[in-house]
C-alpha cells in the first residue's frame, strides 16, 4: 500500500508520522508567538504595560486593540506539535530539520466596569475580553520518522490560514492608591470557547481552561511626568481533553516606563520576561520538560484626548524578542485605544484585560 510515496504495508506509518507531524507545526492561535504546548500560552506577553494599577473612572470603560505579530520557530518548538497534532506513540523516534515562519492579527474587545463605592479599601473593576483573529503559517523542513525497522523520510511546504473567533477572559481587579504609588491584583483566566481543533491545521483558541492570578504596582508623578509599571502573574493551565497534554505554571512579568512631554503626549519603554517554571505533562519523551522562555523589549508612545465628555487615548507598543526557548519568537506590536471617563488628575490606566 502506499502512503504519501513510501511502501511501509497496510499500517499507512509514513502518513501518520508525516501528516501528523508537518500539519502540526501550523496549528497555531492567534496568540502565536506564545508557548507551552504547540506554541501556545494563555498569557500573551506584553498585554499590560504602562499605568496598568492607575485608578479608573467609576463607570464603563472599553479597550479596542489591534495586535499584530511575526515570529519563527525551529527544532523542539516544532517538533512538539507533529507530536501533539500526530499523537505519535511514545517509542517513535522522530527528528524535524524545518523552518517554521507565521503571523497573526488579532482585534481585541475588553469592556470593564468599575464601581464606585469602594471594596477592601480599593477599587474592585470586572471585565471580559474577547478576539477575533486571523492566522498565516508556512513551514519548510524535512521529517524523519523511525518506529521499530521502519524509517520515513520527507520533505516539503506547507502553507495555512485560518481566521475565526478566540477563547473569552474574564477579569476582576482591585485597586489601591496613595499619592503617587498605585497597587493593583488581579483574576483572570481563559473560557476554552475559541475556535480549536487538533486535527486543523490552524488554530484560534488554546484548547483548554487555565486561571491566572498575580499583583502588580504603578509610580506616577503627575508634576514630573515620570511613570513606572510592573505586573508580575502566574498561569495554571488545564489539561487539553483532546491531545491529554498539560502544559506547566507559567510566570510573567511585564513592565513600561514613560516620561510624559505634556499632559497629552508620553514616550517611553516596554518589556516582559516569560518563564515556564513546572514541566509541562504529557509530552513526548524526547521533548524532556519542555519549559518555555522568553524576554521582549521595545519602545512607545502614548497621546491622551477628550471625545466629548469622555477621555480617548491611543497608545502604540512594539516588542523585539531575544533569549527564547521552545517557543516561536519574533516581533510583537499592540496598538491600543481605550475610550473612558475623564479623570481630572491621572491619565486612564490600560487595562489589564486581554
Amino acid at each position: 500500500m502506499q502512503c504519501l510515496g513510501f511502501d511501509l504495508g497496510h499500517s499507512c506509518l509514513g502518513r501518520l508520522l508525516f501528516v501528523g507531524a508537518v500539519a502540526a507545526q501550523l496549528a497555531l492561535s492567534g496568540r502565536i508567538a506564545n508557548a507551552d504546548e504547540g506554541g501556545v500560552s494563555f498569557w500573551l506577553p506584553g498585554q499590560v504595560g504602562s499605568l496598568a494599577a492607575a485608578p479608573s473612572t467609576p463607570g464603563w470603560t472599553l479597550d479596542t486593540v489591534y495586535y499584530h505579530t511575526s515570529v519563527a520557530a525551529s527544532g523542539s518548538v516544532s517538533a512538539s506539535r507533529q507530536i501533539a497534532i500526530g499523537n505519535l506513540p511514545a517509542n517513535a523516534n522522530v527528528s524535524l530539520n524545518a523552518n517554521l515562519s507565521a503571523r497573526a492579527d488579532q482585534v481585541i474587545l475588553a469592556p470593564t466596569y468599575a464601581f464606585a463605592n469602594s471594596v477592601l479599601g480599593g477599587q474592585l473593576a470586572i471585565g471580559m475580553a474577547g478576539s477575533f483573529s486571523r492566522v498565516d503559517a508556512r513551514l519548510d523542513g524535512t521529517l524523519t520518522a523511525q518506529l521499530g525497522s521502519v524509517t520515513a523520510t520527507r520533505t516539503g511546504t506547507i502553507l495555512d490560514s485560518f481566521t475565526s473567533v478566540g477563547d473569552l477572559s474574564p477579569i476582576v481587579t482591585l485597586k489601591w492608591g496613595q499619592g503617587v504609588h498605585n497597587w493593583v491584583i488581579y483574576g483572570t483566566g481563559d473560557i476554552p470557547v475559541g475556535a480549536y481543533d487538533r486535527g486543523r491545521l490552524s488554530n484560534i483558541g488554546i484548547g483548554h481552561g487555565a486561571v491566572d492570578g498575580g499583583g502588580g504596582y504603578t509610580y506616577f508623578n503627575s508634576a514630573t511626568g515620570r511613570e513606572f509599571s510592573a505586573v508580575a502573574g502566574f498561569t495554571y493551565n488545564f489539561e487539553n481533553q483532546q491531545t491529554k497534554y498539560q502544559n506547566g505554571i507559567d510566570f510573567h512579568f511585564d513592565w513600561g516606563a514613560s516620561q510624559y512631554l505634556s499632559k497629552q503626549l508620553f514616550i517611553g519603554l516596554v518589556g516582559y520576561a516569560y518563564q515556564q517554571v513546572t514541566a509541562d505533562s504529557g509530552q513526548h519523551p524526547i521533548l524532556g520538560p519542555f519549559r518555555s522562555r522568553v524576554i521582549g523589549i521595545g519602545p512607545q508612545i502614548g497621546y491622551i484626548f477628550p471625545i466629548g465628555k469622555m477621555q480617548g487615548s491611543l497608545n502604540l507598543r512594539g516588542y523585539g524578542e531575544f533569549l527564547a526557548a521552545h517557543r516561536a519568537s519574533g516581533w510583537n506590536t499592540f496598538l491600543t485605544f481605550e475610550i473612558s471617563g475623564a479623570t481630572p488628575e491621572m491619565p486612564t490606566r490600560h487595562t489589564l484585560a486581554k
